[in-house]
């Protein structure tokens, strides 16, 4: 069967043919140019020499394009490296000609030892940008449908690195028709044929007067701030909004390039600095440890994973109930990160035994909990489910740490358990006082309190010592831009759907913060954390939902309200319009962080609080609702549901607790 020839091996033998043509022609020319094109001037010995060396000056010739990469290079693309090759393989070859025809021949004259190199130069390397610039010509003439018209703001070398990349490649759906910078020293000049054709304040009339369908921001060094400017005037144009990363995270992948090209995200209008934490001090305290993410296939539990893995733990274990997000998780780091020691369980925190056998087998000596339900809606209309799982998948999760002596065991909370007016917020600051509940079992070594359940489920647990070493925090963020059940993906599907894009009131306020500024405070706290603390991120200014949603619209290059409707479609069951991030009761502690802060503990009764949890546990087992949720008021006593009595009776509640019983 024969084999195809590709397009480049026909390309290289075309190459290879036309050199040898080429230094046979050039060191003619050369013979004939010394004695003024008149052959009976030109002595015999010359021209026998000629005749005699030129053959095996091509094949060496040949040779030394070859080891100079000269017929491996993409053509189509030559640059200032590939004419520095061509040069040097010139010198190098001119060289041997003049060395072995001296040697073994006869000495030529020097002008033609050194025209031959020139015009040889000359012939090889200018056929190679000749094919080029063909190149460039034919596809400037094809008809390029459906092209992008585009505008690169930014006319520095990550500008031109990209103008470059879009012009080389055929299929690049852009068609870059001019560039924006700030500096007014580059207005009015061109980079190739490319106009810069002035600063911001042209930027919504250029749009218009050019049809520019998107603007490239290259601006990969600027600050956040500067960004933050540019992103405003450009997103009041029409045009679609795309950026390059920021430097750093172009430094992974080493070269500036249309690959790099992402749309603009809302995180890059966030009202603040991105926050950084984690000093490689802090990561280090992962390296060697065997680490356990429960909820480790969620938005939050999987960027958990990917910080901690790229910090060379001794083992991770990833646990989660939904297998499709942990199977995708668990294959991603392994493609990562070949090396890692990756353990990935399917499983529930409502199952204390499950997590019994987990914690016996693998001894984590970390454990980060982000598993929960957070869907305020569902949990509004399933409460005993949220209790079942947040409450005591959160209990079950923290006891077994507590048994096996975890390190440290830290809470995903949310600001939504600040003086909570819904399901999912009422639960998860019942966790928050698990946590400082356990921590103070852990430090007074007295576990006589816990709470005493009637369900079997609980019961069978392997004996353990009370020499209890761990230590219990929580921490609490705002809204996750990108999560699961963050309104920004909503918001995008609408957008693409041609909306409407429902908010649920004009004037609603969140705190939002990106997942990796969340991980990263939660790695944070877990490396200061002394034990019952609430750690507090410093989230900035609140967003209104509104302007959020008419931004994302602006972002994608439509108008609101005329493009894409905004409707409002009311407050949803137990939703404020604002969060808070800290109770009335709580103060702030400052940290050597700036950003985080340290919500002062309320005081609790934990010997109460556990009888409660006795009765609450036994109460969802049964799905009993209604006094399951008069429990979960009485023990968040800044929560009240609808369904649930203001003030339980006192003998009701002791009925209650007897039973439990």
């Amino acid at each position: 069967m024969k084999k195809r020839l590709e397009h480049w091996h026909k390309v290289n033998i075309a190459l290879v043919i036309f050199d040898i043509i080429g230094i046979n022609l050039a060191y003619l020319f050369a013979l004939f140019l010394r004695f003024d094109f008149t052959y009976s001037y030109i002595p015999q010995l010359y021209f026998q020499t000629f005749i005699k060396m030129i053959p095996i000056y091509t094949i060496v010739s040949l040779i030394v394009f070859n080891m100079m990469k000269m017929y491996q290079s993409l053509w189509r693309f030559a640059g200032v490296t590939e004419l520095l090759r061509g040069l040097i393989a010139s010198i190098i070859t001119s060289i041997f000609y003049i060395i072995f025809s001296a040697f073994v021949f006869v000495r030529m004259p020097i002008s033609y030892y050194i025209m031959g190199g020139i015009i040889q130069f000359l012939l090889v390397t200018g056929v190679r940008f000749t094919y080029r610039l063909f190149n460039m010509i034919t596809d400037n003439l094809k008809a390029r449908p459906n092209m992008e018209r585009v505008l690169i703001y930014g006319a520095g070398e990550a500008g031109r690195l990209i103008y470059n990349d879009i012009k080389n490649y055929k299929n690049i759906k852009y068609d870059v028709v001019g560039f924006i910078d700030d500096n007014a020293n580059k207005h009015g000049r061109y980079i190739s044929s490319t106009p810069i054709l002035g600063g911001r304040e042209i930027v919504a009339q250029t749009v218009e007067d050019l049809d520019v369908d998107s603007i490239i921001l290259a601006l990969p060094s600027a600050s956040r701030n500067h960004i933050k400017d540019i992103i405003d005037v450009c997103k009041e144009s029409g045009a679609k909004l795309k950026t390059l990363p920021s430097i750093e995270g172009l430094l992974d992948n080493k070269n500036v390039n249309v690959n790099n090209i992402r749309d603009v995200q809302i995180e890059d209008l966030l009202e603040r600095k991105q926050i950084k934490v984690n000093s490689q001090h802090t990561l280090d305290n992962i390296k060697g440890k065997t680490i356990l993410v429960t909820g480790g296939g969620g938005s939050i539990g999987s960027e958990l994973s990917r910080q901690i893995a790229r910090n060379k733990p001794k083992r991770l274990i990833l646990f989660d109930i939904y297998e499709n997000s942990l199977y995708a998780i668990e294959q991603e780091l392994r493609r990562t990160y070949p090396e890692l020691d990756l353990v990935a369980l399917i499983g529930s925190v409502r199952d204390p035994k499950k997590l019994d056998d987990l914690f016996f087998e693998y001894r984590p000596q970390i454990v980060y909990h982000a598993a929960a339900h957070k869907h305020v809606p569902l949990m509004e209309v399933s409460p005993i489910e949220a209790i079942k799982n947040n409450v005591f998948g959160t209990y079950n999760t923290a006891f077994a740490a507590l048994r096996y002596k975890v390190e440290k065991f830290i809470l995903i909370s949310t600001d939504k358990a600040v003086n909570p007016t819904n399901i999912m917020g009422a639960t998860k600051r019942m966790c928050e006082m698990i946590i400082q509940s356990m921590d103070h079992i852990s430090k007074t070594k007295d576990d006589s309190i816990l709470p005493k359940f009637k369900s079997e489920k609980y019961s069978i647990i392997r004996p353990y010592d009370k020499d209890f070493t761990s230590n219990f925090v929580a921490v609490r963020f705002g809204n996750v831009l990108g999560s699961n059940g963050s309104v920004i993906p909503l918001f995008k599907k609408q957008i693409a759907e041609g909306g409407p894009v429902t908010v649920t009131h004009k004037d609603i306020i969140r705190y939002f913060m990106t997942i990796p500024e969340a991980v990263g405070l939660v790695i944070e706290a877990g490396f200061n954390a002394k034990g019952g603390e609430i750690f507090v991120l410093d989230m900035g200014e609140p967003v209104k939902i509104d302007t959020l949603a008419r931004n994302l619209i602006k972002l994608s290059g439509l108008k609101p309200d005329v493009d894409i409707d905004i409707v409002y479609t009311g407050l949803r069951p137990g939703e404020k319009l604002y969060e808070e991030k800290l109770m009335a009761e709580e103060g702030l502690q400052k940290t050597d962080n700036q950003i985080i802060h340290i919500a002062k503990p309320m005081d609790i009764d934990f010997s109460e609080f556990f009888k409660n949890m006795s009765i609450l546990g036994d109460l969802v087992e049964d799905n009993v609702y209604k006094e399951s949720l008069d429990i979960l008021a009485k023990v968040v006593v800044t929560y009240h549901s609808p369904d649930s009595d203001l003030e339980m009776n006192k003998d009701k509640f002791e009925e209650l607790y007897k039973e439990s019983k």
